[in-house]
């Protein structure tokens, strides 16, 4: 679990990096107009939902996905009390209709255990950024309040509208 830990932290840095509309040294202005344009927001273009037996199964439209984005669909799956409580800002709250941060890798767990993967995750790098801070910060021992104060706070500025979270 450690290993996994500091592997999200790693992670979380990295994509910090790349993430769309993630540029600090761009206007605010610039980094809403850049994302809002994303495709895969697109009524268009749907989200591809797959369902496996279990939270363990990964789906298929994962198998060519590196290893670090099947550890944080992995990861997701085991932190649902948590990113049901985090909302996303990039957009999918419009036009995926997404509650929350886990929406946009699960689109439903079922009674019998059986649960129905969302790959919107894999098409926005702000969507894993998120994900994986609230994690290693929640890892970390930080509650989810302070994890939910961060994550409104550094994105209340230059990305999409958060999805209709509750407040905490």
């Amino acid at each position: 679990m450690k290993k996994s830990i500091i592997f999200l932290g790693i992670l979380a840095t990295s994509i910090g990096l790349s993430a769309c509309s993630n540029n600090t040294t761009t206007s605010s202005a610039t980094n809403s107009s850049a994302h809002s344009g994303h495709e895969h927001h697109k009524a268009a273009v749907a989200d591809i939902r797959e369902e496996t037996p279990g939270a363990d199964v990964l789906p298929q439209f994962l198998k060519n996905q590196p290893k670090d984005m099947k550890l944080v669909y992995l990861s997701v799956a085991k932190n649902r009390e948590l990113l049901e409580k985090i909302p996303c800002y990039c957009g999918c709250g419009m036009e995926a209709n997404h509650k929350n941060s886990y929406d946009c890798f699960i689109f439903k767990n079922k009674r019998n255990g059986a649960v129905v993967w969302d790959d919107h995750g894999t098409k926005c790098g702000l969507c894993i950024e998120i994900a994986a801070k609230a994690m290693l910060d929640y890892n970390r021992g930080k509650s989810i309040k302070d994890i939910r104060k961060d994550i409104d706070e550094k994105y209340k500025e230059g990305y999409a509208q958060p999805t209709p979270t509750p407040s905490l």
